[in-house]
């Protein structure tokens, strides 16, 4: 039987066909420095889970901030994943390939009125995030208009904003008790 949680779920996905038999993990970490011992923790869970369930893991470099990365921060990752015992072979990818995509997937949110762009302060969110045991406020920005908030992206994308100006975020729940689900921000 499982171990923990995380197997207890994957084996019930497999159990009920959830997953078509495939386990697939991901281990996404930043190129902009060095790891630590809890990247090598990550490394062994997600690299070891796809070993036990025959499947495969991902190492997908979250490279959306070029002016803090590097190259030679990308070889010493695959030179620790290596260490640890693991291949990553062929399934190393970049966040950065699919940006395009990225943006598509945004754009579609917006029109089908799941997220908006947000102009509040980094202050102001984290403010009308609320607390753990009070709800949060919506932004006042998040009733746009489908058009001003395709009108707002397209300016982001064409850098029209001062960085952190403005974000975009995923209208979800501002009540929600997990303050992850509080209209996280999702692209900016």
């Amino acid at each position: 039987g499982a171990s923990n949680f995380i197997k207890t779920i994957i084996e019930e996905d497999l159990k009920t066909g959830k997953t078509n038999g495939r386990v697939l993990t991901r281990f996404p970490p930043e190129p902009n420095g060095y790891l630590h011992v809890g990247h090598a923790k990550s490394i062994c869970l997600q690299f070891g889970l796809a070993e036990q369930y025959k499947g495969i893991c991902n190492l997908r470099f979250d490279d959306t901030n070029p002016l803090t990365e590097d190259i030679e921060y990308v070889e010493s990752i695959i030179r620790d994943v290596k260490w640890l015992g693991f291949d990553p072979k062929e399934r190393i990818y970049y966040t950065s390939d699919y940006f395009q995509q990225l943006y598509d997937h945004a754009v579609t949110l917006i029109k089908n009125g799941d997220a908006y762009v947000d102009t509040s302060s980094e202050e102001e969110i984290r403010e009308k995030r609320g607390t753990v045991k009070t709800p949060g406020i919506p932004s006042e920005y998040r009733d746009r208009s489908v058009e001003e908030n395709l009108a707002l992206f397209e300016k982001m994308k064409e850098g029209g904003f001062k960085d952190g100006e403005a974000v975009l975020r995923a209208k979800i729940d501002m009540s929600s008790p997990n303050m992850l689900l509080r209209d996280p921000l999702i692209y900016r």
